[in-house]
């Protein structure tokens, strides 16, 4: 095998209720690891101010998103609050072929589309430990209703429910242990008898 060699990279599916810790977990994950691509989402909705095309969202049209999905160019997508919401693949497998490992953060919905596309998407489900411990972190975010947040416990309960298709749970009850733990899982991941058998033949 010539040295330059350079394996094809993994796709790894992180989900979790609101609240749970995902962005802060990736944020980190993807500036300890240089090997780590975080997917770009592409939206039908207008910017938010702050927000940078291909670094927050692909911003494009609903005529756009729609000719994706008939040409079967997304990964996954939704509609929500009357746009268009899913992961492009292009850009996706792009980076996989370049031999990054590539993360995506999305609701159990779009996780369950994506695995069945990719069976080797390798999925990882975050929590924060308790219902009770995630209902305390949605009231200091002081950013929902009392009413929203019950909703928002009403919906990490569906999403619970299915976390059986996912690989790994990680218990992010400390930001710094949950992020180890995602390493871990991605080194894990690249170091099975699978991926490194052609190196001793």
């Amino acid at each position: 095998m010539s040295e330059s060699y350079k394996p094809k990279g993994k796709l790894f599916v992180i989900s979790g209720p609101s609240g749970a810790g995902k962005s802060t977990v990736i944020g980190r994950l993807v500036k300890q690891l240089n090997n780590v691509y975080f997917s770009v989402s592409a939206t039908t909705r207008e910017p938010r101010r702050g927000e940078r095309e291909g670094h927050d969202y692909f911003f494009i049209t609903n005529s756009e998103f729609e000719q994706l999905i008939r040409e079967g160019k997304l990964l996954e997508y939704a509609s929500y609050v009357g746009h268009y919401y899913g992961t492009p693949s292009e850009p996706v497998d792009r980076k996989l072929d370049e031999g990054f490992d590539v993360v995506l953060d999305i609701e159990t919905k779009g996780a369950a589309q994506v695995m069945e596309k990719r069976p080797d998407a390798i999925g990882i489900f975050l929590f924060p430990g308790s219902y009770e411990i995630l209902r305390q972190r949605l009231m200091l975010r002081s950013t929902d209703s009392p009413e929203a947040i019950e909703k928002r416990m009403e919906q990490a309960h569906v999403e619970c429910s299915r976390v059986e298709m996912y690989k790994y749970i990680i218990i992010n009850d400390r930001v710094e242990t949950a992020v180890d733990e995602a390493i871990a899982i991605i080194t894990a991941e690249k170091c099975k008898t699978s991926e490194r058998l052609h190196l001793l033949k």
